[in-house]
Parts: structure tokens; sequence; C-alpha cells
């Protein structure tokens, strides 16, 4: 079934509202009256001579959309105007980057080889330097968890076992011959299957794309290669990153396998939670990273929009997709985010600015700001969060209240979402491919996906405009409070939507437990392009608590 979406939403309104038999036949010529019924979707007036004057403008854009829509329009394929998430007055950091890792101390090979699944990356990492492990060995060890639980779990897509064992292979070849990448090298990994893999299928984790396969590697997967890492699989994701409902069911909570494990990164978080990667690679639009990371306590990083190259991954958002990665620690996560961050030539969002790393030995005489409104509402997690605050007075940190900016309520222009969503997979909504996705609900993309092409491109715009000025006022808050760094509620407060518009970077880490057993987590937000900060700000309280050494039994 091929689907005709006019100009005016007057062609399918009309009937139901009753104010015209309307004609069936889409190439008839728009009337007054089609644009009479669609002014009032949009709450917009117009005399009767208005709209007649409108007519032959309006006939004109119709056929030039239908030319339109005969342009071969892929994905990858990005609008030319480009979300810059600078503030009026904004100074880029300079200099060289450095990066110095915390000692892993003496790591020595554990007699029961289960307890492997739980070492952090920097630990496994220490293994294979030191020759106590091989790369192949290692990934072996994975790949067989991957195996033994993905059919509890649903969280593989697309196994790629051959790869990985060519790239342990190889990683364990250069060692012997002297050759050592750095940390990541011969550690294997997971990627969200939104990323390009040439040989490999990409499928979006929907149904009208599940045999899809890319003639390239995105460039967060070469770069991991280039790093030294061993690919293990495609990880499951809400299909076209939304949930965690994808073609072939719905990814697992490894705390309590009856859950769904949210999403979008699914299987990525899934995957890390339960022992069967020691790190993956996930992505966030609005909440794709920190959801997840919160239900299977994990370890998250959502670097500053324009920080790392979406080349090569399914375009959502043009103006909010954010790709990071998805460990056991935040450590890992900065030992990830080193190899994967700056510009390719490719995606020309991303920007150069230097990334700063160093553990902090104390965080005493440190301004952290806490979103104070958030944290004294009436919300789930609030006991875990109000600990976590108490955390950080301990380790000497200056609490220091903040409000977020109130000028432009971020869930009145979250809709600029849908509408780049909708453009993403506009040929999907009009030949009809969107029934073949397994959720159909009024939350649902295909729902989403044409609902939105009804919000006018000048209201999408202004959206934009309002957005500027969100981002202005976001800056100028963060500099009143005199602040690098701040801590919110992984949910209350709104500060998870106004932040993915804004473009800050965010790391999302466990800080408890509810009554039912199930993870709860906390963000620790920082300026943009200051990841190195945050992780630093966010290592320190995290290795105050134990939150992250807890793991589910499978």
């Amino acid at each position: 079934m091929k689907r005709t979406f006019l100009l005016l939403a007057a062609c399918t309104s009309s009937f139901l509202l009753g104010a015209f038999v309307t004609n069936d036949d889409p190439k008839k010529p728009l009337t007054a009256g089609m644009v009479e019924v669609a002014s009032k979707l949009f709450d917009l007036e117009f005399t009767a001579a208005e709209r007649d004057s409108m007519l032959d403008n309006l006939n004109n854009a119709r056929t030039n959309y239908e030319a339109l829509r005969k342009i071969d329009l892929p994905n990858d394929i990005a609008p030319a105007l480009y979300f810059n998430p600078l503030p009026a007055g904004f100074i880029m950091p300079t200099g060289p980057s450095s990066f110095k890792a915390s000692s892993s101390g003496k790591v020595a090979l554990p007699t029961n080889r289960d307890e492997l699944a739980f070492y952090t990356v920097g630990q496994l990492g220490e293994l294979i330097r030191t020759k106590q492990i091989s790369s192949v060995e290692l990934t072996k060890f994975f790949l067989n968890r991957l195996k033994t639980y993905d059919p509890k779990l649903h969280c593989v897509i697309t196994l790629t076992e051959d790869l990985a064992l060519s790239q342990a292979k190889r990683a364990d070849d250069e060692l012997k011959a002297g050759k050592y990448r750095g940390p990541l090298h011969g550690i294997p990994y997971g990627a969200k299957d939104l990323l390009a893999k040439k040989g490999y299928k990409t499928t979006w984790g929907a149904t009208p794309y599940k045999d899809q396969t890319l003639d390239l590697d995105a460039t967060v997967i070469q770069r991991l290669e280039k790093a030294g890492a061993v690919l293990c699989g495609k990880m499951t994701l809400g299909a076209l990153a939304m949930g965690d409902v994808w073609y072939g069911g719905i990814t697992r909570n490894p705390w309590s396998t009856t859950a769904g494990s949210s999403g979008s990164s699914a299987g990525s978080a899934s995957s890390v939670s339960a022992g069967l990667l020691p790190f993956a690679i996930g992505t966030e639009t609005l909440g794709s990273i920190v959801s997840p990371s919160t239900v299977c306590g994990t370890t998250g990083l959502r670097p500053t929009f324009g920080r790392v190259s979406r080349h090569g991954a399914m375009a959502l958002s043009w103006s909010m997709d954010k790709i990071g990665p998805i460990t056991r620690s935040v450590e890992d996560c900065a030992l990830v985010f080193n190899a994967i961050y700056g510009p390719d030539g490719n995606d020309p969002t991303v920007m150069a600015a230097p990334f700063r790393y160093a553990p902090l030995t104390t965080l005493k005489g440190m301004r952290v700001g806490y979103v104070k409104k958030a944290f004294e509402s009436n919300y789930p997690n609030r006991a875990n969060d109000s600990l976590t605050l108490q955390t950080l007075r301990q380790l000497g940190a200056e609490l220091v209240p903040f409000d977020l900016p109130t000028g432009v309520p971020p869930g009145r222009i979250s809709f600029l979402l849908s509408v780049e969503a909708a453009a993403s997979f506009d040929e999907l909504t009009r030949s009809g491919r969107d029934d073949l996705l397994v959720r159909q609900g009024k939350g649902a993309w295909p729902n989403a996906f044409r609902s939105a092409r009804f919000v006018p491109a000048v209201e999408y715009i202004q959206a934009n405009r309002a957005r500027t000025k969100l981002i202005n006022e976001m800056a100028a808050q963060l500099k009143a409070a005199k602040i690098d760094v701040y801590v919110s509620p992984a949910y209350a407060g709104g500060n998870l939507t106004l932040t993915n518009l804004t473009g800050h970077p965010c790391v999302v880490l466990p800080n408890g437990f509810t009554k039912q057993n199930l993870p709860t987590s906390i963000t620790f937000m920082g300026q943009l392009f200051e990841e190195g900060k945050v992780l630093a700000v966010a290592k320190a309280y995290q290795d105050a608590t134990d939150w992250n050494k807890k793991h589910p039994v499978l």
C-alpha cells in the first residue's frame, strides 16, 4: 500500500471533521475548503479571500513536493543545516589533549575464569598486556557467554564470531611482535546495530531493514579497530532507536529477566550488565544511554553533541543524535571515549576540541552544582539520590544549588526530534512499510512519523529559535553558578530532555537499588566539551561506592 501525503492536513482530516466532501483523487487541485480545515489544525485563521489567494502557491508547492520525492535521499544524507550547540560568546577549549588512566595495580588472572565476566576494561587490558591471557582466549570466553545467555536476554542481533576471532588473532600477533595499541588492545566489545560494519547486516532493529547490509564501516568502529578492540556482536536496539522492542522480541534486563532493558541502547546495556561483554557502544537522542544504563545498572557516557562522528550510524535526529560507550565503570568510559572522539571529515557537526582526563584524588574545594528543585521534588529515587549528595559532601565537594533555565519549556520543543525522525524515514511512511514495525501503538514510531508531517515548517523553525534561546539561557545559568560539573536525578526535574536539546555531556552511573533489588542511577553533567571534568568527578564518586561492582545473577 502506497500512501499519499498532500500538502495540507485537510486532505486527510476533512472527512473526519465533516467540513466538506473531499475528492479522493490526490492529483486534483487543492481547494479553499481544504485550506480552511487545515488551518484549524495549525490554529490559524484566514479570510475567504486570503484562502483563495493561497491556492496557486499551495498547488505549485505540491508539485514541488512530488518532484522532491523522486530524488533518492537515503538515511545517510543529512540536511544542509547543521545544529550548533555553542551559546553566544562560548570559547572552545584549546590546547593539547591529555589522558592519564588510574593505575590498574597488580591484576592477576582469577582462579575461577567466570570472574573475568565482570572485570573492567582496564583490568582485562592489563591481563592482555602482561600476556596472562590472550585476546583469542578472552574473545572465545565472551563469545561463549553471548551464546549462552542471549537466548534469555535477546541482546544480540548478529554475532560477528569469525570477525572477532580474526581480530583477536591479529591483536595477539601484534603483541608478540612488540606492537601494543593501548588499553583497548584485544578487548572484546559490542556495537549497537545502527552502526555499519562491512560484511554484516545493519538492521536498525526494524523488520523493514532486517536484511540490510551497508558497504562501509562506521567511523566509531574504524577507530575502535585502530585501537585494537575486537567486535564480537551487533547488539539489539528498539526498532529505529525507540525502546527495547525489536523485530526479534524484547531485550531483557539481567536484573529481572521478565522485564525489558529499556532503550534504545537495549542490547548494549543488557550485555555489559550481564557480563557478556566488557563494553558496548550505544547512542542517545533523548535518553537512550541514560535509560538502559539506569535499568541495567551500567555506567554510560553521553558525550557533547559534536564530539563523536556519526558517519556510518543510522540517523534519527540530525540535531540530537550522539554516540557514546556503555561500560562497567567511569574510567572504562574514559578509555573508550579516548579512542572514538574527534573529527573524521565525514560528519560536519564534529568539532575539534581537546579531551583532557585525569583521576581526582579528592573533591575538596570543588564546586559541584545540584539541581535543587529536582532533588527537592517528590520522585521515586529521591532517597538514593540524597545519599549521593551526602557522599559528595563527604568527599569534600562544595555543593552549590543550581536551577535549570525556565524561559523555554524543553518539552514544548522536543517535537523537533519527531519531525527530523519523520524526515529520516519519509520513504518508510509514504510506502506503507511502517506497518511492518512490531510496535504500532499511539506512542510508537509509525504514528509519531505520520503525526509529525502535520507540524508546519514555520513552527519547526520557531522551535529551533527557541532552542537557541534555551542554549544561551543554560550557559548563563552555569556561568552564574560558577560550576563546571553538576548532578541531577536521572529523570526528575526535566534535565534529561533539556540537556539532550542543548547538547551537554552526561555520565550516568548506578547509585543504589530499589526495594525490588533493581538498580537506580544518578547523572553527572558538565560544560560543553568538558567530558574529562565530568568523568573525573563521577569517578571520584564511583570509587567511594561499590554499586557498579554489584552484578546480576543469571
